[in-house]
């Protein structure tokens, strides 16, 4: 029997739905959410994402700030320029689009951003909070997914998780969440020896490494939950373009119990967690605690 497709676009058309009451109901009390997001350079790939967050924020209701600089800014000018966002009172959160030109260093920058505004989750505090499980805002993309896997698993408490992938952007923070939650753990990456025989014990495979179809349908425990994070352009014989995922989807689908495809599975759900993210800082930010199962203010 084939897989429960998982649909990413749908559930986070669901959220944004209950978040935009939510900040309705909060520009009637004078709260306004602001997100400044940062772009250097002129990748074309992330300008399109800066476009989609942008696009995202404002049909929610939240002001959105775009800054733009050129590929040629120094590290001291984009400081500088997170100086000024961290001060502003209006501001309440700050995102700078990845990646950035080779002058900049990243981990410093990250390093800049006020914890209580870094709306990605990758600042050292947040980090430091997450792990200990004191709060802190989570990274958009592994909190997505653990969306996903709890639309299809209402308990997943003693499963075996395997995350293949091991960055800080999604690996590391995903394997934090998945042990939090109960599961026996295990972070693997693309070198590891005899990946295929640890990825059939996994009950939930979650896949972020950026190869085209790595995880293939022998790989896959019967009825098992695949969440694939990955993004890969492909090049069909014919010269058409496409989109496809780490996971050799058209076959696993007949193996698994629940995957996501790619596109319109994980990716819409990080847009929906940076918005839930910048409303949570919002509120924060003002000592404001609303009853939400979206947003966890403390």
């Amino acid at each position: 029997m084939a897989a429960d497709v998982i649909d990413g676009t749908a559930f986070a058309r669901g959220l944004t739905k209950d978040l935009t009451e939510q900040v309705a109901g909060l520009a009637e009390r004078g709260v306004v959410p602001q997100l400044a997001v940062i772009l250097v350079g002129e990748d074309p790939a992330s300008q399109t994402y800066v476009r989609s967050k942008i696009r995202a924020a404002r049909s929610i209701g939240i002001r959105s700030v775009e800054h733009r600089l050129d590929a040629a800014t120094t590290q001291g000018d984009l400081l500088s320029l997170i100086d000024r966002l961290n001060a502003d009172a209006e501001t309440d959160g700050i995102l700078i689009q990845l990646p950035l030109p080779p002058q900049i260093n990243i981990a410093q920058v990250i390093r800049a951003i006020d914890p209580a505004k870094d709306v990605d989750g990758f600042h050292p505090t947040n980090v430091g909070q997450r792990v200990t499980g004191s709060g802190g805002i989570v990274p958009c993309t592994p909190k997505g997914v653990m969306l996903l896997i709890g639309s299809v698993a209402a308990n997943v408490e003693g499963l075996d998780a395997l995350v293949i992938g091991a960055s800080n952007i999604v690996g590391k923070p995903m394997a934090d969440l998945l042990l939090a939650a109960g599961c026996t753990v295990t972070t693997a990456h693309i070198k590891t020896v005899g990946l295929p025989d640890i990825c059939r014990r996994a009950d939930i495979v979650v896949v972020a490494v950026g190869k085209a179809g790595l995880v293939k349908a022998d790989w896959i425990k019967p009825g098992a939950i695949v969440i694939d994070v990955g993004i890969n352009r492909a090049i069909s014989p014919c010269g058409k373009s496409s989109l496809v995922g780490d996971v050799a989807f058209n076959e696993a689908v007949e193996v698994a119990g629940a995957i996501t495809p790619v596109p319109g599975g994980v990716g819409p759900m990080t847009i929906a967690c940076l918005m839930i993210n910048t409303v949570q800082a919002a509120l924060e930010r003002r000592g404001i605690v609303i009853a939400s199962a979206l947003i966890a203010t403390r």
